[in-house]
C-alpha cells in the first residue's frame, strides 16, 4: 500500500536537506565512531543474511514448516535490534503407514534444509536425516510392492506353481551371482 503524506513546509525541509549536504543520517548515526559504524555495517549485513537464510527454509519447507521464524537479536551501537541467528521448525517425522507420502515429504524437507545459499552444519544434518528416512521409506515401498506382486502371482497361478517358478528364478539368480563374482 502506498500512502500519501502532504508536507506543508516543503521549502524548509528541502533547504535543510541541501544545507546538510544531502546527508539524511540521524544525529545519533553521525555521532558513531568509525569502529561503531563498521560494527553497525556488519550487523546490518548479518541481519540481511540471516533473514534471507531463514526465509529460504520457510519458503522451501511449505506445509511442513511449523510456527513462525524465530530470530536471535543483538543490539547495535544505534540501539536497534539486528538478527544474528534464526531458526525455522520443520516436521521431519515419517508419514505413518504411507511410504510414498514419506518419500515426497522427505524430499521437501531435504530441499528446505539445503535451500539457503550457505546451509549450516545443522541444516546439513537435517538434510542427511531426511535422506536416510527417504531411503528407509523407499525400501519399505519396494518391499510392499514385492509382496503385492507375490500375492498376485499366488492368486493367478496358485501356490504350488508360483513356488516352483520362484525356486527356478532363485537358482537362475544364484548362477548369475557366481558369474558376476568371477568378473569382480
Amino acid at each position: 500500500m502506498i500512502s500519501s503524506i502532504q508536507n506543508t513546509d516543503s521549502t524548509s525541509t528541502a533547504s535543510q536537506f541541501f544545507q546538510s549536504g544531502g546527508n539524511t543520517q540521524t544525529s545519533s548515526q553521525q555521532q558513531l565512531t568509525t569502529q561503531e559504524k563498521q560494527q553497525l555495517s556488519e550487523l546490518k549485513q548479518r541481519d540481511r543474511e540471516v533473514k534471507a537464510h531463514e526465509q529460504a527454509h520457510k519458503t522451501a519447507g511449505g506445509q511442513y514448516v511449523r510456527g513462525v521464524i524465530s530470530y536471535e537479536y543483538e543490539t547495535g551501537p544505534d540501539n536497534k535490534q539486528y538478527a544474528v541467528g534464526g531458526e525455522v521448525s520443520i516436521d521431519t517425522s515419517p508419514v505413518h503407514g504411507d511410504p510414498e507420502a514419506t518419500i515426497e515429504k522427505m524430499k521437501t524437507v531435504r530441499r528446505a534444509a539445503l535451500a539457503p545459499a550457505e546451509p549450516s552444519a545443522q541444516d546439513r544434518r537435517v538434510a542427511s536425516d531426511a535422506s536416510r528416512k527417504q531411503a528407509e521409506a523407499q525400501q519399505e515401498l519396494t518391499s510392499e510392492q514385492q509382496s503385492a506382486v507375490q500375492e498376485a502371482m499366488r492368486q493367478a497361478f496358485g501356490v504350488s506353481q508360483y513356488q516352483n517358478s520362484q525356486t527356478t528364478n532363485q537358482a537362475s539368480d544364484n548362477a548369475n551371482t557366481h558369474s558376476l563374482n568371477l568378473i569382480a
